[in-house]
């Protein structure tokens, strides 16, 4: 069997009214329009010769057509290849650009996209779920945690928490970190949260790198965290600062996790050998598919790290891909479900209508395994989706 066909979708879904970031960004006045200005996901699409289909996702928060053309670049190189040996497939692409300097950013998450579709693909040659080609089912029920708390009025953050407990969540993330400066008014914040849903609920927070540099900030931030139990302290510097993680790995009580922003086994690697982090949360969509998922899992077990999959603002798709890695991984913390779309008023429709079918099913602090009787990834695409939000 051969790969004969690779099919690139850009989706992009505009915001009917432009929004506040509802996350910290560094100059947000100045690109929030952009940066949150819509919904965003590349889908990629591989068929082989004996017409099996298989799906992958690129992460992306930016011109998604880029992603399109640098996957038409590299489809040559995935014409004729054995859909058996994904892995293989993988290193003849990266080959391509390794000593070009392009190991990172766009063109690790255009192969993201083609390698998960191809590992769609060999799941459903074999007939098996995903999930068995990364481990096999290690669990039936996905410990989960709301995400996110996100940065609005405290009367609003606070009813969010409630309605978050009433889903039967019993663990939440907080974001913070919009303006570094206040980091007090932020700390009264998570006070004011950990009041309102309990002592026994698992709070975390993310900064999405609110602290840029300033790591020594980030220090006094975290040391105000821990006095409300907070769990875990998710990118509070630049993802390039690995010796600021580093800094408060080695100075906070509190878990350092981080990883979304992070590309391949190889950064990865650094940031066990520096033994900066403490919870690993690499995106299967942007990381380098589930060939790089892999070999970054088998590294984490043997550093005795904890796996927490970050999904974010991601389509359906990679969400489901990101329950079979749940659920095959041994040393699974938790896994991220996002509530609630950035805007209010637009809701996210490849979040909600990408997929045919529901591939989550939430009961009590719980995310139920993918289904053992559908092979792959297990999902239907729906197609209309794919037409009416194409950029090209």
């Amino acid at each position: 069997m051969k790969v004969t066909k690779v099919e690139v979708f850009p989706l992009y879904v505009p915001l009917s009214k432009p929004i506040d970031a509802p996350v910290s960004i560094p100059y947000a006045d100045k690109v929030q329009h952009i940066v949150f200005g819509g919904y965003r996901a590349t889908i990629v699409r591989v068929t082989s010769d004996e017409g099996v289909v298989g799906y992958g996702e690129c992460m992306t928060r930016f011109a998604p057509a880029a992603l399109k053309k640098i996957i038409e670049e590299l489809t040559p190189l995935v014409i004729g290849t054995d859909p058996l040996q994904p892995e293989h497939t993988w290193e003849i692409m990266y080959a391509a650009m390794m000593n070009r300097g392009h190991n990172r950013g766009f063109f690790i998450e255009a192969l993201s996209g083609i390698d998960i579709a191809l590992w769609d693909m060999r799941a459903k040659i074999y007939g098996q779920p995903l999930y068995m080609f990364l481990g096999g089912r290690q669990r039936d029920l996905i410990p989960s945690y709301a995400s996110s708390l996100r940065m609005r009025e405290k009367s609003v953050v606070l009813d969010t928490a409630r309605e978050f407990l009433k889903m039967g969540f019993k663990s939440m993330k907080i974001k913070l970190g919009k303006n570094p400066s206040g980091y007090v008014k932020d700390l009264k914040l998570v006070e004011d949260i950990r009041k309102t849903v309990g002592d026994d609920v698992v709070l975390t927070v993310d900064a999405n790198c609110g602290y840029h540099e300033d790591y020594k900030l980030a220090l006094r931030v975290g040391r105000g965290l821990e006095e409300y139990g907070i769990y875990w302290f998710e990118e509070p510097i630049s993802p390039d600062n690995i010796y600021g993680y580093k800094y408060l790995a080695d100075h906070l009580d509190m878990a350092i996790a981080w990883g979304e922003s992070s590309f391949t086994r190889y950064d990865f690697a650094n940031m066990f050998a520096e033994r900066c982090v403490d919870i690993v949360q690499p995106n299967p969509c942007r990381v380098g598919g589930l060939t790089e998922v892999a070999k970054i899992a088998s590294m984490t077990q043997a550093f005795h790290l904890p796996y927490a999959p970050h999904t974010g603002s991601c389509s359906a798709l990679c969400l489901a891909v990101s329950l079979h890695i749940a659920t095959a991984l041994p040393n699974l913390l938790t896994f991220e479900v996002m509530s609630s779309d950035w805007s209010k008023e637009d809701h996210n429709p490849l979040r909600h209508d990408l997929l045919k079918e529901r591939y989550d099913v939430f009961d009590n602090g719980f995310l139920h395994a993918p289904r053992a009787d559908r092979p792959g990834i297990g999902i239907d695409i729906n197609e209309e989706v794919l037409e009416r939000y194409s950029v090209c």
